[in-house]
């Protein structure tokens, strides 16, 4: 069985055809929407390429249960969902630019 423990092994893995192919799949059918704002009853959709441009990243395809704990799943539709870069990113802990907690809780006069 293939092992995802390292760096990279993960990134070997994100580079192969198979891995664009399933990724692609996902977006398709989950119609190129994040699926956490969606049930927040937000919309967050991919960007559009313009020509000369680079295309910005907006989404990704998220592995629910982490290829690192479970291979076998690494290429299995029903374990991706495509979420926002924000999503992804809470959804992994990754959290950026939260206020810091005020160091008084009194109110302003």
């Amino acid at each position: 069985m293939v092992e995802y423990k390292t760096k990279q092994q993960k990134r070997n893995f994100y580079r192969t055809s198979a891995w664009n192919k399933i990724r692609l799949e996902a977006l398709v059918r989950d119609n190129f929407e994040c699926q956490q704002c969606k049930l927040e009853g937000r919309v967050h959709v991919d960007s559009i390429k313009i020509e000369g441009e680079r295309k910005s990243v907006e989404l990704n395809v998220h592995h629910k249960y982490e290829i690192e704990d479970y291979p076998q799943l690494a290429l299995v539709l029903d374990n991706l969902t495509t979420l926002c870069l924000n999503c992804h990113n809470k959804m992994h802990g990754r959290v950026f630019g939260e206020q810091k907690k005020k160091k008084w809780d009194d109110e302003m006069w």
